[in-house]
Parts: C-alpha cells; sequence; structure tokens
C-alpha cells in the first residue's frame, strides 16, 4: 500500500461556486496547495476576478464569474469552463444565501431566492457538467461535493425557514445523486460546516464570543478544516465515500 499520493489533486481541475469568499476560497486554498487547478465561480465579478488573483500565488486558478442561481447562468458557466478545459475531475456545489424573517411575515422572495441557489443550482450544475466530469472519471473518480449545513440536520434559534429546508433538501439530493453517478464513476458526497467565519455567519466571524459557549471544541473552525474534509473527499483518500455528509462543525450537533 503507498499512501504518499492519498490526498494529492496534482493534475486535476476543479470547479467551485461561491468560491471568492468564505467556505468557498478555504477549499480553493486548499486544493490549489494540493496541486489542483481551481476555477472559482462568483456573482460578483470584481470580487470573483480579485480572489482568483489572490489564490494564484498558490497555484493557476482562474475567475468565472455566474449566477448559477438562474438557469441561463449555470449554462454560461458550464460553456465557459469547457472552453478551458476538456474535462472536470471535482466539482464543489458551494454557493449559497440566507433568508431571515418572522413566520408571519416571511416572503416569497425569500423562499425562491434561497431554494434556486441553495438547491436547484446544485442539481442543474451536476447536470449540465455531468459529461465533463464523466470524461475525467477514467482512471480515478471523478468528484462531487456539495456544501450544505449542520442547520439542514438540526435546529438553531433564528428564523430562516428556507435556509434550513434548503439544506435538508441538499442531504437528500446528495444521497440520490450519488446513487446515480456512481455508476458513471462520478463520487457524490456532502460537507455539513458549523461555525466557520464568512459573510453567511457573521456572528463566527464578527463576534466568535458569543457561539463559543455551543461549540464543544471551544473555537471556530479554521481554513484548514475545511479544506482538509474537502480535499480528503476530492482525492483518492475519499473514493469509497458515495452519497454521506460529513459534518464539521467542532461537535456542535452532538448537543443539539
Amino acid at each position: 500500500m503507498d499512501t504518499s499520493k492519498l490526498f494529492s489533486l496534482a493534475g486535476r481541475s476543479a470547479l467551485i461556486t461561491g468560491g471568492s469568499r468564505g467556505i468557498g476560497r478555504m477549499i480553493a486554498a486548499g486544493f490549489l496547495a494540493q496541486g489542483a487547478r481551481v476555477y472559482l465561480s462568483a456573482r460578483k465579478a470584481e470580487a470573483c476576478d480579485q480572489a482568483a488573483a489572490e489564490l494564484s500565488e498558490l497555484g493557476t486558478c482562474v475567475s468565472l464569474p455566474a449566477d448559477v442561481s438562474t438557469r441561463e447562468g449555470i449554462d454560461e458557466l458550464a460553456a465557459r469552463y469547457r472552453a478551458r478545459e476538456p474535462s472536470l475531475d471535482i466539482l464543489v456545489n458551494n454557493a449559497g444565501t440566507a433568508w431571515s424573517a418572522p413566520f408571519d411575515e416571511f416572503p416569497e422572495s425569500g423562499w425562491d431566492k434561497v431554494m434556486d441557489l441553495n438547491v436547484k443550482s446544485v442539481f442543474f450544475l451536476t447536470q449540465a457538467l455531468k459529461p465533463d466530469l464523466a470524461a475525467a472519471a477514467t482512471d480515478h473518480l471523478a468528484k462531487v461535493i456539495n456544501v450544505a449545513s449542520i442547520d439542514g440536520l438540526s435546529m438553531h434559534p433564528y428564523e430562516t425557514y428556507s435556509y434550513h429546508a434548503s439544506k435538508a433538501a441538499v442531504l437528500h439530493l446528495t444521497k440520490r445523486m450519488a446513487l446515480r453517478l456512481i455508476q458513471d464513476r462520478i463520487a457524490v458526497s456532502a460537507i455539513a460546516p458549523g461555525a466557520f467565519p464568512s459573510a453567511m455567519n457573521t456572528d463566527a466571524r464578527d463576534t466568535p464570543g458569543k457561539i463559543l459557549g455551543h461549540i464543544p471544541a471551544a473555537r471556530i473552525g479554521e481554513p484548514e478544516d475545511m479544506a482538509g474534509v474537502a480535499i480528503y473527499l476530492a482525492s483518492r483518500a475519499g473514493d469509497y465515500v458515495v452519497g454521506s455528509t460529513v459534518p464539521v462543525d467542532g461537535g456542535v450537533l452532538l448537543t443539539r
């Protein structure tokens, strides 16, 4: 048994949605450090371009801005990626959003916006890029990694109805997609992050002291924590993980 290259991503290509900041950027940095060519996508072109330029210090990182909450944006992203690469080794469906409002005031727009980006884009972007993933799945498996949340597994006190529903949906969508796509040598799995500093989790980013008492590990998640599990799932090390979701939360789920 040779484990020296078990976690290597050398020579592989990865596309990461929502990759300009937060968890997506953490994963991108980890993939680059392991030798992958990384394509970042985000809705805001300027932020996407800047992130890719900064991460290029670690390796090949290219900006492909797109709005994957729409079918038009998904098709555009797939075409732009395809113009640069003949196949796709790793797809990370990370783009996401949230909406909070009291039950009696929760708007339809807050439902549709969250579900379109958090759930619909996961399915249809994977569908659009399935030929590219299958083309890469020759001497190794291609990978799809969906970024869910521990809030798809348990509740927090905020009234984020569509967010909770969307992340629970991603967990089951991951299982259903995994059963079908493994037939084409494409392994689908998911990550359920807990508290990591990001624009979506401002408590973890700006006031971590408010939530540390609820985290058994007594700290906020760090970039290496997220990069580590993503590298594991994307590399040969994670080839036998099919349809499973890995919580990365410092033990929070054990207390809910």
